[in-house]
């Protein structure tokens, strides 16, 4: 995250979007960076007031000040808190579309919500507008799962060697910039299965997996070199399996505070392995998860 590029944090007032408002808050601080706090009332909720009660009731008016006073209070509570100052946004209409309207306003380095909500937050993350709004914006997404207790002292970032890859490393590095880095690639024997059905022998198989582990373990160390990782700032990680189900065993078997994937694969099929990847992390996982969205030229 580049100094002064400004943060910009949805919430629906919700436990989870609190914990990631002060998130949103401890990394702007660290950063020198300015933090943007915004609250959207969706479209729907509000043409269903209409139509219940009529557009005369008074009732929609009442409901955007609460909206509007709710936003001010926790941008108050946050800047006396974490000694930031911070700046409201308040919209309404669909909630990804006033979401990525602002951060391509603010040029936003970072936007950040709760893994669950009360509102348009739970279906952000839970379901299919989660995959739109990370297809859409072009600043990387962290979602928040647990209350901050500090900064991230562990990250466990998952590499697949793409034009992603690196990008992501650096984001890892700029937002938790003192935490121990675990760089994990999980690789697939290619056809294992059906090579066993062809006859194969397994000594064969098993000579193809250790030259797997090797290759992964061979780039690793160059993309850590590449990155000028210090010694001691990280550690290798090279495991077999779906590279989904390894994550979430890893995060919690390492006692990870975060995990980050980068935004897409090497193809348009891993394009939508990945996204697999993204929502078994996010429904599965139990630690904040970083998108990043940024990729380098092929």
């Amino acid at each position: 995250m580049i100094a002064q590029a400004p943060i910009l944090a949805a919430t629906d007032f919700s436990a989870p979007a609190r914990h990631a408002a002060d998130r949103a808050a401890r990394l702007a601080r660290v950063c020198a960076a300015p933090l943007t706090l915004m609250h959207v009332l969706p479209a729907g909720a509000l043409q269903g007031l209409r139509h219940w009660l009529g557009a005369g009731s008074g009732a929609e008016q009442h409901l955007q000040a609460q909206a509007l006073q709710q936003l001010q209070q926790q941008a108050a509570e946050l800047q006396a808190m974490r000694h930031v100052p911070v700046a409201t946004q308040h919209a309404h209409g669909a909630p990804v579309d006033a979401v990525v309207r602002a951060a391509e306003a603010l040029d936003a380095s970072l936007l950040v919500l709760g893994a669950r909500g009360d509102g348009f937050l739970r279906r952000w993350v839970m379901g299919s507008t989660a995959e739109r709004l990370l297809h859409r914006s072009r600043c990387p997404l962290l979602v928040v799962r647990q209350a901050p207790r500090g900064p991230y002292r562990r990250v466990l970032l998952a590499l697949d060697f793409s034009p992603w890859s690196l990008p992501a490393m650096a984001l890892a590095q700029q937002v938790a910039p003192h935490a121990q880095l675990v760089l994990l690639h999980a690789f697939q024997v290619p056809f294992a299965e059906k090579l066993q059905f062809a006859g194969v022998d397994a000594v064969t198989i098993e000579h193809y997996r250790t030259d797997a582990r090797a290759e992964a373990s061979r780039r690793v160390q160059s993309m850590a070199q590449t990155a000028r990782l210090a010694d001691g700032q990280w550690q290798p990680r090279i495991v077999e399996g779906d590279a989904a189900q390894r994550i979430v065993e890893l995060e919690q078997e390492l006692g990870c505070d975060l995990v980050v994937l980068g935004k897409h694969g090497q193809s348009a099929a891993e394009d939508l392995l990945l996204g697999s990847v993204t929502q078994h992390v996010l429904a599965q996982g139990s630690t904040d998860v970083l998108l990043s969205t940024r990729h380098e030229p092929r």
